[in-house]
Order: structure tokens, then C-alpha cells, then sequence
């Protein structure tokens, strides 16, 4: 790449990027968002409070609970996102959330991993 088409580019990156700044600034959430912070703030620099203390106060957790129980209470294993893949070949579709399903893998062997992997249409928790 030149460096006269890598400037460009980064100069149409930042103007997208101040754009969807001007957007944000414009959004009503986000300004009562900061109003709440700058209060906040105000409030623990009054109070002479570190944000860790504050979070320790709202939102106790005891350190007595032993490791086995708290990830028995959680379910062990984290459930893996479902990916939605669509051959565009021959419109089918399949859902996996692991990478040892069948069509999917025939498919990879077939087309390859990249060209499956850009088939990927969505990824759902």
C-alpha cells in the first residue's frame, strides 16, 4: 500500500470517526451520562473515596465463599456462542456452537476455512 492511499484511508477513517463523535455529543444518554460521572466524582472526591471503595460498598461480595461452590452455582463451562453460517452455494444453512459439526466441517474440507469462515452470518449468544 502507498503511503498517499494509507493517508487517505486514515484520513476517511477520521472523518467517519468525528462524524460518529458529533452524532454521540448530539445524543441526550450520553450527555446525562456524564452528568452523572462529573457528580459522582465530585461526590467520592468530597467523601475522599477511591471508585474501588465505592463498588465494595454497593456491591459486597464475600471472600469466604470457596471456588468449587461458586462455580457450581454458575454452571461450570461458559455456554459457547452460536454461529450462523450460510453457504451461499447452495443456501444451506447451519448453526453450531462448536467447530466439530459435520456439514460444517465437510464444507471446510471442501471449500476451505477462510471461504467458510466469510460465510459466518451472524454470531448469537
Amino acid at each position: 500500500m502507498s503511503l498517499l492511499s494509507e493517508y487517505m484511508k486514515k484520513e476517511q477513517l477520521l472523518k467517519q470517526l468525528s462524524e460518529e463523535l458529533q452524532q454521540l455529543e448530539k445524543d441526550q444518554r450520553l450527555t446525562t451520562e456524564l452528568e452523572f460521572k462529573e457528580k459522582l466524582e465530585a461526590l467520592m472526591k468530597e467523601y475522599d473515596k477511591t471508585p474501588a471503595a465505592v463498588i465494595e460498598m454497593l456491591d459486597p461480595q464475600p471472600d469466604s465463599r470457596p471456588a468449587a461452590a461458586s462455580q457450581a452455582t454458575t454452571g461450570g463451562r461458559r455456554k459457547r456462542k452460536l454461529k450462523i453460517y450460510k453457504n451461499p452455494n447452495t443456501g444451506e444453512v447451519v448453526e453450531t456452537r462448536g467447530g466439530n459439526q459435520k456439514t460444517l466441517k465437510a464444507w471446510k474440507d471442501q471449500y476451505g476455512n477462510d471461504t467458510v469462515e466469510s460465510w459466518l452470518v451472524r454470531v448469537e449468544d
